[in-house]
């Protein structure tokens, strides 16, 4: 399983339980991408309201695609059903920001 590095910035809203949070990261380009959905898609500690923002977050992603002579990887993360505020589910990235567990 591969995950992304990813971090949590902001409490969203309470509902639908159990709480929404705000999600972002850089691809490898540095284009940033948001994310808002349930806070145990992204796995890491328990978030809450009160949460000392922004959190380390991981999100599960597929990898699509491997190229060894810039060290990106596209990747989805369409696993969780999850796309971006923008509509996107597939992202190029740095192998450096996935972590694998």
């Amino acid at each position: 399983m591969a995950f992304l590095r990813c971090e949590a910035v902001r409490w969203v809203d309470d509902e639908p339980q159990p709480g929404l949070v705000e999600v972002r990261f850089a691809d490898a380009h540095q284009q940033q991408w948001a994310f808002v959905d349930k806070w145990p898609i992204f796995t890491g500690d328990d978030l809450t309201p009160d949460s000392d923002y922004p959190v380390e977050v991981r999100l599960l992603c597929d990898i699509l695609t491997a190229d060894t002579t810039t060290d990106r990887l596209t990747i989805s993360v369409a696993p969780w059903g999850l796309e971006s505020l923008d509509g996107r589910v597939e992202f190029e990235v740095g192998v450096d920001q996935l972590t694998m567990g």
